[in-house]
């Protein structure tokens, strides 16, 4: 399940083991194929990540605190502290081999 996170909610949202953060926008095309990839990882890997996201335009506030200058932006962190950021369309393989280096 991927959970719709925002300005007010972000840090607790991501503050416990490793997160997924989707940063996108309706208009977004590119965000638009990324979302059903990063919904079917949750499937997948909802029982050791946290899977969240955010409409950038409804929350400008936190992309802005992260330097996120487009989108689809992808933010991990681990425990809290951000330990990657992925830029542009990536595929489930990709995500996957990213996220299963933080959960070792």
């Amino acid at each position: 399940m991927v959970t719709e996170t925002t300005d007010k909610t972000f840090e607790q949202d991501t503050a416990k083991g490793v997160t997924l953060t989707d940063f996108w926008a309706t208009w977004c095309g590119p965000c638009r194929m990324q979302s059903p990839v990063v919904e079917q990882l949750a499937d997948e890997m909802g029982d050791q990540v946290t899977f969240n996201k955010m409409d950038v335009d409804a929350n400008p506030n936190t992309p802005q605190s992260f330097g996120i200058m487009s989108i689809p932006t992808l933010l991990v962190k681990k425990d809290g502290e951000v330990v990657d950021s992925i830029v542009g369309y990536h595929s489930k393989e990709q995500l996957k081999k990213i996220l299963d280096q933080y959960l070792a």
